[in-house]
């Protein structure tokens, strides 16, 4: 797709395309065998509460077969330094994330009330092993998920940004949607503030 240069660390340049031009044992290689991301595969918006006890292996799979499958683009970009994967972000039009319109963030804050309009798309969701960060992955990942929805037709790329000046501490694990910052770095604008730490952020392409 294209390459970017870090803003934390402008000496590594990393290449980032499109999950289905890879392949798929690069993403297993990002999302690895621990923590949230290898018991989840970017499936907590798609699937109903009641397949959420499904097993990691069939998660897996799940997003094995959306990233061969998409028809509309998306589901997500893979980051490359090098040979080596470092990242992942889930990009795609939002009405494949059907449990994403309950989700009070979403309700209270979108300017995009139709959820079957495939011309808005959403940020949903930041993978870097832990080896890799602070090295501005996410960021270059965000300012890619920008450029590749543009390219993809979408009139509004939505993201829902985690503001961690906004709270006392804030894991980790906390930050897969992405951060303000790293999204107004990005091209975001804020647009709601649903609650004191979590904004929707949007960038327009009409």
């Amino acid at each position: 797709m294209r390459s970017v240069a870090s803003p934390e660390s402008p000496t590594t340049d990393l290449r980032i395309v499109p999950a289905q031009t890879v392949p798929f044992a690069d993403v297993e290689a990002v999302f690895g065998t621990k923590g949230d991301p290898a018991t989840c595969w970017c499936q907590w918006y798609k699937i109903p509460g009641s397949d959420w006890r499904d097993d990691p292996a069939e998660l897996a799979a799940k997003l094995e077969r959306q990233i061969t499958t998409a028809e509309h683009g998306g589901p997500g970009l893979v980051a490359y330094d090098g040979e080596t994967p470092v990242g992942w972000c889930a990009v795609e039009p939002r009405p494949a994330l059907p449990r994403l319109k309950s989700k009070r963030i979403v309700t209270k804050g979108s300017s995009e009330p139709q959820f079957d309009d495939e011309s808005v798309w959403a940020v949903t969701c930041f993978v870097v092993p832990r080896a890799h960060r602070k090295r501005g992955v996410g960021g270059a990942l965000a300012e890619a998920a920008v450029a590749y929805a543009r390219e993809q037709g979408a009139r509004v790329l939505e993201a829902y940004g985690v503001d961690p000046s906004a709270r006392a501490k804030v894991p980790a694990a906390d930050l897969f949607p992405g951060t303000v910052s790293m999204f107004e770095r990005a091209g975001f604008t804020e647009v709601a503030r649903p609650t004191p730490s979590r904004a929707v952020m949007q960038v327009r392409f009409d």
